[in-house]
């Protein structure tokens, strides 16, 4: 069996705390995306302290090795949670949006937070032409690997056509390099954890779930299809489903108070 990746995580909250929640990604991002809401929840949450954790191939953890799979993600967390626990208080509880989302549905714990993720199969989503997934990962495998300055990336990616905040978004994947920038993405590898994302059915961890389980949905996006939220309505009493009006898919940017609330609410179950 291949050895877990080594992840990056970064501790927040008090020394004292009893329990850890984990808090991880989508695509392209890193823990670090979700620091403002931890801070927040931790404040309203007495005796928690929070780990926001890199996936393989972002931010500082280690590429692994591959296979690049959700199950492969989902191996690397739990041999983190369980130094974790044999150094500290254990990991009861994760927070995943997006990819992050199917990663943590894969964990045995007591009490997860889906955020706008979908728990279904969707093949062929990797070559739709609305993925904005699939348009990013294109524009930077067409674009130089260095930079000069981040500047000039992000005024390549504007120019194929991304939105400034997304250009600015994925230039936080940049790093110094001999005097300039290098995008530390590997494009390859990425592009097989999405496509195994697309492949992977987690029906199986929501219908057959024995912890907590809230199922947190933006409105506006379009992750989690109208045919998972009527599946969801059959789901076992332990899994909850929210939908935040108005929120599209970075609902921690739209509606940070609402997602708060909902992993406040979570902890506290």
């Amino acid at each position: 069996m291949t050895a877990p990746a080594q992840l990056y995580s970064e501790r927040l909250g008090p020394a004292d705390a009893t329990r850890l929640v984990a808090f991880t990604h989508g695509i392209y991002g890193s823990g670090t995306n979700w620091r403002s809401i931890a801070r927040q929840v931790l404040a309203r949450a007495p005796g928690w302290a929070a780990v926001l954790v890199d996936l393989r191939l972002h931010g500082r953890s280690a590429a692994g090795a591959p296979p690049h799979t959700v199950a492969a993600c989902v191996a690397d967390l739990q041999a983190l949670c369980a130094g974790l626990a044999a150094a500290g208080p254990p990991v009861v509880a994760a927070v995943g949006h997006s990819f992050g989302g199917k990663v943590v549905l894969g964990l045995a714990l007591p009490i997860r937070v889906i955020l706008d993720s979908t728990p279904s199969a969707r093949p062929g989503a990797w070559d739709a032409p609305d993925n904005s997934v699939h348009a990013a990962w294109a524009s930077m495998v067409a674009l130089d690997r260095t930079w000069a300055r981040r500047e000039d990336f992000v005024a390549a990616l504007v120019a194929r056509g991304h939105a400034p905040a997304m250009a600015g978004w994925l230039a936080m994947n940049l790093e110094p390099a001999d005097g300039g920038l290098r995008l530390r993405l590997d494009l390859d590898a990425i592009r097989a954890l999405v496509t195994d994302y697309y492949a992977v059915d987690a029906w199986p961890a929501i219908e057959g779930a024995t912890g907590a389980i809230a199922m947190v949905v933006a409105e506006r996006g379009n992750t989690v299809s109208a045919a998972d939220l009527a599946r969801l309505e059959h789901a076992p009493a332990t899994v909850t489903t929210h939908v935040i009006p108005g929120a599209g898919h970075w609902l921690h940017l739209d509606a940070p108070a609402a997602v708060v609330e909902h992993v406040v609410a979570a902890l506290a179950g």
